[in-house]
C-alpha cells in the first residue's frame, strides 16, 4: 500500500492519510465590528472543498490570538465566542468527511497590520483599520515598515496567556490539532532569531533566552490542550542568512526541547524573518530540513515546500524524510489532489457518494 495512504497516529488521534493541508491565509474576514476575525461562507467553502477532496488533515490558516496579532485586518481570530461558534460549523463538516480539523494559532508581531498580499503587501495604518505592531526589539521588518514597539516582560506574559485562551477556544470550536506558529518571521520566530531579537533581558541574547518565549507558549497551550490530542509547532528551520540568523543546527537543538515540552510534531518550513534573504526555491527545497530533524531527533515531522506531484510526496514519506507532507498552493489549484494521488499510487481513498460517478 502507498505510504501516503497509511494511517498515522499521534497520541490518541489517528489521521486517515499523510496528505495534509498547510495553513494559508485567506485575508477574507471582516476587519472591524462584531464580526471581525469571524470565518464566514468563503472560509467554509474553502476548507470543506479540501475535506471533500480527501485531505487527511486540514490546518486552518494563521488565526490570531489577539486583534493586534493579526497579519492583516482581514485575518481570522480566536479571541471571542462569536468566532468559536462560526469555526464550529467548519470543524463539524470536516469531521463528518473523516478529515481531522486543525488550527494554527498565531501572533504576527512586527509583521502585523499589513495589506492583503494581492494589493500592496505594505503596512496599513489606523486610517485603514491598522494598528501599531509590537515585537521583541524595536527593529522594522524592512524599509517602509513601522518600527514595532518593544514588548515589556509583562506584555510577553500577557501574550502567553492569550495563546492559552485561544487554545481553549479552539478546543471548544471542535479542533483536534492545535499548531503554534513559530515560523515565517512572526512573533515567536522573531524571538527565536538573533536577526530580529536584540534584547538584553531574559528573553534575548543566548539560545536559552531566545527560545524562552516559545517554550512558555508551548507550556501554556499544552496545559489546556487535552493530553489525548496532539500539539504541533511550525518553525522556519533557517533564516537563509550566512550569519546572525536562526539555523538548521538551532532547529535540531530546539526540536528536542519542543518534544520535552509536549510538542508532538514539527511542521518544518523556512524563511520569512529576513527581508531580502536569498532562498534557493525549487521542488521540495525545504524537505532536507525536515529530513534532518527526523534523522537527528525522535520528534515526528511534516515536510512542506513545492511538493506538487504524487510520486514526489510518496517518495518523501516512503524514504522516511518526513511522516507527512503539507501541501499549500497545490491544494489551491486542485482541492481533490489526494483523490488524484490515490488513483496514481493505488492508495485507498473514500470518495463521497455524490462524486462516485467520477471515479
Amino acid at each position: 500500500m502507498s505510504s501516503l495512504f497509511q494511517p498515522f497516529t499521534l497520541r490518541e488521534l489517528t489521521f486517515p492519510n499523510r496528505i495534509w493541508m498547510a495553513p494559508m491565509c485567506q485575508y477574507s474576514a471582516d476587519a472591524t465590528g462584531a464580526r471581525a476575525g469571524v470565518p464566514h461562507d468563503w472560509h467554509f467553502a474553502h476548507y470543506a472543498a479540501r475535506a471533500t477532496g480527501g485531505t487527511g488533515l486540514v490546518l486552518v490558516e494563521a488565526t490570531a490570538v489577539t486583534p493586534r496579532g493579526r497579519i492583516s485586518p482581514w485575518d481570522l481570530g480566536l479571541w471571542n465566542d462569536t468566532q468559536v461558534a462560526a469555526f464550529r460549523r467548519i470543524t463539524e463538516f470536516l469531521t463528518s468527511r473523516g478529515t481531522v480539523p486543525g488550527i494554527q494559532l498565531a501572533h504576527a508581531g512586527r509583521k502585523a497590520s499589513t495589506d492583503r498580499p494581492w494589493l500592496t503587501r505594505g503596512p496599513v495604518g489606523p486610517d485603514n483599520d491598522g494598528w501599531q505592531p509590537v515585537g521583541p526589539s524595536p527593529l522594522a521588518f524592512q524599509d517602509g515598515h513601522p518600527v514595532p514597539d518593544e514588548l515589556t516582560v509583562e506584555e510577553i506574559k500577557e501574550i502567553v496567556g492569550e495563546f492559552a485562551a485561544a487554545a481553549r477556544r479552539a478546543l471548544d470550536a471542535g479542533f483536534q490539532v492545535a499548531e503554534i506558529h513559530g515560523a515565517h518571521g512572526y512573533l515567536i520566530g522573531e524571538f527565536l532569531s538573533p536577526h530580529s531579537n536584540r534584547r538584553s533581558d531574559e528573553y534575548g541574547g543566548s539560545f536559552d533566552n531566545r527560545t524562552r518565549f516559545a517554550l512558555e507558549v508551548v507550556d501554556a497551550v499544552r496545559e489546556v490542550w487535552p493530553q489525548e490530542l496532539p500539539l504541533f509547532f511550525r518553525i522556519s528551520a533557517t533564516d537563509w542568512l550566512d550569519e546572525g540568523g536562526w539555523s538548521g543546527d538551532d532547529t535540531v537543538r530546539f526540536a528536542a526541547l519542543l518534544q520535552e515540552h509536549g510538542v508532538d510534531l514539527l511542521d518544518v518550513s523556512t524563511g520569512g524573518n529576513a527581508a531580502g534573504a536569498r532562498i534557493p526555491v525549487g521542488p521540495g527545497y525545504q524537505v532536507p530540513f525536515a529530513a534532518r530533524v527526523k534523522a537527528e531527533t525522535s520528534l515526528p515531522v511534516a515536510a512542506v515546500g513545492l511538493i506538487t506531484e504524487a510520486a514526489q510526496a510518496e517518495k518523501i514519506v516512503a524514504n522516511g524524510e518526513a511522516d507527512a507532507v503539507l501541501l499549500g498552493r497545490e491544494l489551491l489549484r486542485d482541492p481533490s489532489w489526494a483523490q488524484r494521488a490515490a488513483r496514481e499510487l493505488g492508495g485507498e481513498m473514500a470518495v463521497p457518494d455524490q462524486y462516485g460517478w467520477a471515479v
